[in-house]
């Protein structure tokens, strides 16, 4: 076993762990699950039956992943967050008659490759993160991120974009459309409402 899971962790014997992760204390890692290599589960995180995680993905403390949720390669995930899975939320039916596992259908939050979601924000379902984006804290996510979008606010809204170092990228001034890094100098150009990385070197 090259991973490590704390004495008061609970983890599915059918769940996959990859190498060199981290389960912490009192996580809850369900049936059919599947973390990839170097991944970090903080205490109290829930990861629910079937959910797939790639490599490289921190769950802070408290964040709830409900089924069936996607979280792509180097995803972050605050404190506390939250991923729903039931865009029409009962108890009961319209009877009256507690609803059961097979009631509902589950629907799924996609998170794509290094986005980032911001403590105690959530993500009602179905929706997806884009590649890079950033999701602030507290915010309320009801409708698709797009890629290196950076998005605040209850209902969440798009005020601007972020590279891969997680900076505000700033549009040039004799180069409308096109969006430079201030940490990286890397450039992205902008183009019907979504935003693409030019390849490392050019100018």
């Amino acid at each position: 076993m090259n991973y490590r899971v704390q004495p008061t962790a609970q983890v599915d014997d059918s769940a996959e762990i990859g190498d060199g992760s981290s389960v912490w204390e009192l996580a809850q890692i369900r049936e059919g699950a599947r973390l990839g290599e170097g991944c970090v589960v903080g205490r109290g995180a829930y990861v629910g039956t079937g959910v797939q995680i790639g490599n490289n993905v921190k769950l802070q403390n408290y964040a709830l992943v409900y089924e069936p949720a996607e979280l792509g390669d180097g995803v972050f995930v605050g404190p506390a967050v939250v991923l729903t899975n039931d865009h029409n939320p009962r108890s009961v039916d319209p009877e009256g008659k507690q609803k059961r596992g097979g009631d509902w259908e589950a629907v799924g939050v996609k998170v794509a490759e290094g986005a980032s979601l911001g403590a105690r924000s959530v993500c009602v379902a179905p929706v997806r993160v884009g590649r890079w984006a950033m999701v602030a804290a507290g915010a309320v996510v009801t409708k698709d991120v797009p890629d290196f979008g950076l998005v605040v606010g209850v209902p969440a809204r798009r005020i601007g974009w972020v590279g891969r170092s997680g900076v505000k990228l700033v549009e040039r001034a004799d180069e409308p459309g096109v969006w430079e890094c201030p940490q990286t100098g890397a450039l992205h150009d902008e183009a019907d409402g979504a935003l693409t990385e030019r390849a490392a070197g050019t100018r």
